[in-house]
């Protein structure tokens, strides 16, 4: 363990770990365990054998990793954060196999929180103080409350989460992310009530081939969380309002869709989630083809690996 520190009040009994870590009072290393390079493992933490942490890791003073935990590159773990690995415990019964939970790159974990069993972090997610983590966190959400829900995504624009907060309607125009545009339609309103128009060759690149409506999500659930090699989509919110976020792979955008006069266009290869929803809200969506399941990339990981290719 070359230019490893362990303070003389900790116990570290692994030899896989890397370069530049620093294990302070009362942690408790196990032999199994696996910890990178450069890591903070602050005092009281408890690491367990079945236990991959990978490397600029800090994990914060009282939290326990326990057998089947996976910690990537670049995690903070905030203090007192509890990771568990048995859905079902009972005294002296073990399962036959814990739990695999995940923390991806760069997410980081509040203070207090909870995490339980078989879920995964996604890459760049951030968990509020407290929140208890009960099914898998997308890429770069905010999550909060119990059970925690997405409350906004990081880097995606100035949306400030929570009740009585706001959020700015989507602009019209080019966006940040890499191809998507935001489309104002044509909103006649009179006594009898208002009619939006538009013709699709006039503001949508493609033409269409199949539509489908989203409706009745509760708020709490998320939709899309994928992208497509050869489909573009052009999505409304015709009733009620959600939000939508964009992301090529380096940028993301969050709009908020309330008003069926303003559309978000969606190319190929562009990453997108729908979430927070109205109790009311239907999305229509526009789609260049037909159903088809290979069309779609539903990991993360998989769709950055395209893009940066």
């Amino acid at each position: 363990m070359a230019e490893v520190f362990v303070h003389e009040r900790a116990l570290c009994e692994s030899s896989e770990v890397g370069d530049g870590t620093r294990i302070w009072a009362f942690a408790h290393v196990l032999p199994g365990a696996r910890i990178g390079a450069d890591c903070n493992v602050c005092d009281g933490v408890f690491v367990e054998n079945d236990v991959v942490v990978g490397d600029r890791v800090t994990v914060k003073c009282g939290v326990q990793l326990w057998d089947g935990v996976r910690i990537e590159d670049d995690v903070f773990i905030g203090p007192n954060a509890t990771f568990s690995n048995d859905r079902f415990p009972r005294s002296k019964k073990r399962p036959a196999k814990f739990l695999a939970t995940v923390v991806k790159e760069g997410a980081s974990i509040g203070a207090n929180a909870t995490i339980l069993p078989g879920v995964t972090i996604g890459r760049g997610a951030m968990v509020g103080a407290g929140a208890v983590i009960i099914e898998s966190v997308p890429p770069y959400a905010v999550v909060a409350g119990n059970p925690a829900r997405i409350v906004s995504y990081c880097d995606a624009g100035p949306t400030v989460a929570g009740p009585g907060a706001s959020t700015t309607s989507a602009a019209a125009g080019k966006t940040r992310v890499k191809g998507v545009v935001v489309q104002e339609l044509a909103e006649v309103a009179d006594l009898r009530g208002n009619l939006v128009a538009g013709e699709i060759g006039e503001f949508l690149p493609f033409e269409v081939k199949r539509f489908f409506v989203v409706h009745g999500v509760s708020s709490r659930q998320i939709r899309g969380q994928h992208a497509h090699r050869r489909c573009h989509q052009f999505l409304v919110c015709v009733r009620g309002s959600c939000r939508v976020i964009a992301d090529d792979g380096k940028h993301r955008q969050e709009f908020l869709l309330d008003t069926p006069a303003r559309g978000v266009y969606l190319p190929p290869k562009t990453w997108g989630v729908q979430y927070d929803y109205s109790a009311d809200a239907s999305l229509l969506v526009l789609a260049s083809h037909a159903y088809d399941p290979g069309d779609y990339i539903r990991d993360y990981e998989a769709f950055l690996r395209l893009v940066r290719r």
